[in-house]
């Protein structure tokens, strides 16, 4: 297949089958607060003896805390290229390693993933929300993931190696949406690393980062909002906070000339981007606690004598 110079800087022969590369991310992104975990996985990237490989940890905690931001932080430290997969419940094992697309003249073109790529490269590839994927996707990255380094791609019938200097991680939400990850993989993605919630300096710093435009008003009651949440272990995340900003602060710049109140804005977007239930954080952290059987709901006389479901109970409908 003939290539013009551009596309043949992006593609590389295996095995005599030429794969085209993916582009790598641009890990400009800052990492604020918790230096402790960065250094960690600065550490599992290590190689301290020449017998010695690199550790594939998974990075762990809520969504929208800064685990991917943590992991193109520490692929930018290190000078190297990043890739980054997003991983879904669709994923297939082609679609890990190597895909054929249908090219001009009607000839197959095989294209390689982002993180085949970043081990033909040498560089970082961030498996993100990894726990997503079905085990059949990740049987592929078996062989990748202990002292053989490498994977197989039986579209392309080629086995991949990977250079010295690549490296991966895995990142993992902690919500229900996610597959349990079989044990034999887990056991190649060691040691856990855990991203907590920013302490209240840390979370300002977080949001004045991204959106250095905002008010010291409205970003002072965004941090009180989520530090509360935070102290209730509920899981509104930056994330969440960066998006009540970013609304309330457009609904504001709407009509100039009848702007928004400040307050009335933020709560306008709070109510929007997290629903009614966040107005009232201490009730919904009870709810929760209740849900979860760790506190028992307010009883009545009418609980004790019938029941709190019994249809002779009046209060039952409260």
């Amino acid at each position: 297949m003939h290539l013009d110079a551009k596309d043949a800087a992006r593609a590389v022969e295996v095995q005599g089958v030429t794969l085209h590369l993916s582009q790598p991310t641009d890990p400009s992104q800052e990492w604020i607060g918790q230096r402790e975990v960065l250094r960690q996985l600065q550490a599992c990237w290590l190689v301290v003896a020449e017998e010695d490989l690199p550790l594939a940890p998974r990075i762990v905690g809520p969504p929208g805390i800064g685990k991917t931001t943590l992991a193109m932080a520490a692929a930018r430290e290190r000078g190297q290229e990043l890739y980054i997969f997003q991983c879904t419940a669709d994923t297939r094992p082609e679609d890990l390693l190597v895909t054929p697309v249908l090219s001009e003249g009607g000839k197959i073109a095989y294209h390689a993933s982002p993180l085949v790529t970043a081990m033909l490269r040498g560089g970082v590839c961030v498996l993100d929300e990894g726990n997503r994927m079905s085990e059949k996707s990740w049987a592929s990255l078996a062989p990748l993931l202990d002292h053989r380094r490498y994977v197989e791609s039986i579209v392309a019938g080629i086995t991949v190696g990977a250079r010295d200097e690549f490296r991966c991680c895995v990142t993992m939400n902690e919500d229900a949406s996610t597959y349990e990850v079989p044990d034999y993989i887990l056991s190649r993605l060691q040691p856990t690393l855990e991203v907590e919630f920013p302490q209240r300096e840390d979370e300002l710093a977080i949001l004045q980062y991204h959106l250095p435009f905002a008010p010291a008003e409205m970003l002072a009651l965004t941090v009180d909002f989520l530090q509360e949440a935070h102290a209730l272990d509920l899981d509104y995340s930056p994330r969440d906070g960066l998006h009540i900003l970013q609304y309330a602060l457009k609904r504001m710049a709407q009509d100039p000339k009848h702007p928004l109140g400040q307050d009335e804005a933020w709560r306008e977007s709070l109510v929007k981007v997290l629903g009614d239930e966040a107005l009232d954080l201490r009730g919904l952290a009870r709810r929760r606690r209740q849900a979860l059987g760790e506190e028992l709901p307010p009883m009545d006389f009418g609980d004790y004598l019938f029941g709190g479901e019994s249809p002779l109970n009046p209060g039952r409908d409260r």
